[in-house]
């Protein structure tokens, strides 16, 4: 499945309990609660240009391709080496500490993200 388009989001679950067990400050956590994020995804074969825009904050770019390590940075601003995986249609991220993945359903973006056992759901709808 073709993930190239710009999602904004929809929905979120455990944004609260997720964002507090990967160590943002209580004050960012308040400013990122209901941001309408956008995320813009560039697919070119194997090869993606993934980011994310907060209103009003910081855009993170992560580039990778499938199946080769990448350094990447989350949205706390850390950075990490990952070789992101297509399982199925999804993309899958597997550190020590850290499970992602991301999936088309329909016309929507649908990520999970687990660190320590909370697990963070973001549904974001296509804009482009």
């Amino acid at each position: 499945m073709a993930f190239t388009g710009k999602y904004e989001i929809e929905s979120e679950k455990n944004y609260d309990q997720f964002m507090t067990r990967i160590g943002l400050p209580t004050e960012t956590i308040e400013k990122g609660r209901n941001l309408k994020t956008i995320s813009e995804v560039q697919q070119d074969g194997q090869t993606f240009t993934w980011s994310q825009h907060y209103p009003g904050g910081p855009s993170i770019t992560n580039k990778f391709t499938i199946g080769k390590e990448s350094e990447m940075e989350t949205m706390g601003g850390k950075k990490f080496k990952a070789t992101v995986q297509m399982e199925g249609g999804k993309l899958v991220v597997d550190t020590p500490n850290y499970h992602y993945s991301s999936e088309i359903v329909g016309n929507k973006l649908v990520e999970l993200s687990t660190v320590g056992g909370v697990t963070y759901e973001r549904v974001s709808k296509r804009l482009a």
